[in-house]
């Protein structure tokens, strides 16, 4: 039986000759290619799954400084808002608290789960850990939106990129955000074309994203791009849910996202050289006066 799939078309194909979600396809590939048994893999799902729920639960219970100084305490601090000046509800609330987390575990050298990469790692663990505990769902439900977004990763890294060095921040926190927008799609019951949907839309609400991380660590502003992207991935799922919004199919925005970030000008292709980077109130909290005014004068 042929299981392997190289774009979202014949990922779809296949869900609709076996009649089966994402996840199950998925599953499928990775114990055919792989030679690998369900329960070996399911058992590294597990895993994943706990570190993304211990990179939360470090930060808000005992945060710390991050590496560069420029994180810490942040999660907590917004755990702690008045229910009453929550304005985005409780479901995202969490998103956005695990977001934070996950950010300052890494940033602070804890370990995460690069999910595609470390610098948005904050986003799949924000949205399956928030919705897990928000809407009642199944443990087995969440291993399987966990595999849907391995899929959805799979086929943008085949595909595009998940760099931000290649192809700005786009390719880091948006492709996060489209994994968690499909995992949510078929946690809650959607079709895999509603998942596909819901991975091209949140591509589409981060195109052209930069990446610009201050004195080139991944914290600022990283750490609250993670929370965005959380939020995209709900927005994203709840449209393709009801059929919203859904104008170019997930192939068509994997290129475009691609060939937009290849267009970016290196300044803003993780080089810190342009975008928040050269914010001259973080420069000058950084010590980079000089840098910036020779940046400047190269200008």
């Amino acid at each position: 039986m042929k299981w392997d799939f190289k774009n979202a078309e014949e990922l779809l194909q296949i869900c609709k000759e076996r009649n089966m979600p994402i996840s199950e396809v998925m599953l499928n590939r990775e114990m055919s290619l792989g030679e690998v048994r369900q329960d070996t893999i399911m058992e590294r799902i597990d895993a994943s799954l706990r570190i993304m729920n211990v990179a939360v639960e470090k930060a808000v219970s005992d945060p710390v400084k991050s590496m560069g100084g420029l994180l810490g305490g942040e999660a907590a601090s917004l755990k702690e808002l008045d229910d009453a000046k929550a304005v985005c509800g409780p479901l995202l609330h969490k998103a956005l608290i695990n977001a934070l987390a996950v950010a300052e575990t890494n940033a602070s050298m804890g370990v995460i789960v690069a999910a595609p990469t470390a610098g948005s790692a904050g986003v799949l663990p924000a949205v399956l850990l928030s919705i897990y505990e928000c809407c009642n769902i199944s443990m087995e439900t969440m291993r399987s939106g966990l595999i849907n977004a391995s899929a959805i990763g799979y086929i943008i890294t085949r595909n595009g990129s998940v760099s931000g060095a290649e192809a700005g921040c786009q390719a880091e926190v948006g492709s996060a955000s489209a994994m968690a927008a499909s995992a949510v799609v078929e946690m809650l019951g959607g079709t895999p074309e509603q998942c596909c949907n819901a991975a091209s839309v949140a591509l589409s609400n981060l195109l052209g994203l930069v990446c610009d991380p201050v004195r080139g660590l991944v914290e600022v502003p990283c750490q609250t791009r993670n929370a965005m992207g959380a939020a995209c991935a709900f927005v994203s799922a709840e449209l393709a849910l009801a059929d919203v919004g859904i104008k170019v199919p997930l192939d068509e925005m994997i290129q475009i996202t691609y060939d937009v970030g290849r267009a970016l000008p290196e300044s803003l292709r993780e080089t810190a050289k342009g975008g928040c980077a050269v914010a001259p109130s973080l420069c000058n909290a950084c010590g980079r006066e000089a840098a910036l005014s020779k940046l400047r004068a190269g200008m």
